[in-house]
């Protein structure tokens, strides 16, 4: 009788042993690799469906091509229009856009008219503000006084260079009396900044067109951009009031606008003269005063 209960006794603490490892076993197994979240890999998509590849942005295909521009952060119609020389208008109507307003990062635009040969010049991005602008439509025949205060000058009128740069017979002319704050700059002041007082007049420095005006480009407050031929523009800002509408016809010495501080740290003129769209120092296209 002592024995059977001690091999029932054994036999039970054998069934014990062989429980406790089954459980051991269970709880130390080897863990599951997560493939489709591993580092480095994509999670695979959920069965039965059909994932689509991103489309192409409009005009990829022309991508570094000449005379095509590949839209970056921060980048508006305008400020493209500006750096390639042309009407924010005109490359609207070259790329079909319905809205000007909505352009894509990495979108390509043709900044060339349709069947010229010419490069595009390089531009540089912006971010751009909005702003009211104060408009009063004066007739396409009024010209300016030449009699605008001065400022006190910071910087003394350069000398002409000694051979004037061709304008294909533009022959500009100052846009505006005062004396020169600041001078051409290729990496810090993208034209002349010239003094006065509010409200002094802007003349338009040769005879041209208005590509735009208004307040669209953060920088430049309010902004007059006249084109006069396929090769120059010329840009004037931080008005005060702008006299002139887009499309409309200006001759050399009519009042545009009047002076002011819009986006500036005080009452200047900005001018520029863009050739195909690059800024060029104006010493050499303006006669000496």
């Amino acid at each position: 009788m002592l024995v059977s209960r001690g091999l029932v006794g054994w036999g039970a603490v054998v069934l014990a042993g062989l429980l406790m490892a089954g459980c051991g076993t269970s709880l130390n197994r080897a863990p599951v690799e997560d493939r489709g979240t591993s580092a480095g890999a994509v999670p695979s998509a959920t069965p039965g469906t059909v994932v689509e590849a991103p489309k192409p942005l409009p005009g990829a295909e022309n991508a570094g091509k000449p005379g095509y521009y590949s839209v970056r952060p921060g980048d508006t119609l305008i400020r493209i229009g500006l750096e390639n020389g042309q009407s924010w208008k005109d490359i609207a109507r070259w790329n079909n856009l319905e809205n000007p307003n909505l352009i894509e990062v990495g979108q390509v635009l043709r900044v060339v008219p349709p069947g010229s040969a010419v490069a595009a010049a390089p531009v540089a991005s912006a971010v751009t503000g909005d702003s009211g602008v104060v408009t009063r439509p004066v007739s396409s025949s009024s010209v300016a006084p030449s009699t605008a205060a001065s400022a006190p000058a910071a910087v003394p009128a350069p000398a002409p260079a000694p051979a004037a740069a061709a304008d294909d017979g533009l022959g500009f002319i100052w846009p505006a009396a005062g004396s020169l704050l600041a001078g051409f700059d290729e990496a810090r002041n993208k034209g002349y900044d010239i003094g006065g007082k509010a409200g002094d007049p802007v003349l338009a420095a040769a005879d041209g067109r208005v590509v735009y005006a208004g307040a669209g480009l953060r920088g430049y407050g309010n902004l007059v951009i006249l084109k006069h031929n396929n090769t120059y523009l010329t840009a004037y800002a931080h008005n005060q009031t702008l006299l002139v509408k887009e499309d409309q016809s200006v001759r050399k010495g009519q009042k545009i606008a009047e002076m002011g501080s819009t986006d500036a740290d005080r009452v200047k003129l900005h001018f520029e003269i863009r050739r195909q769209g690059k800024p060029v120092d104006p010493s050499r296209y303006l006669p000496s005063r």
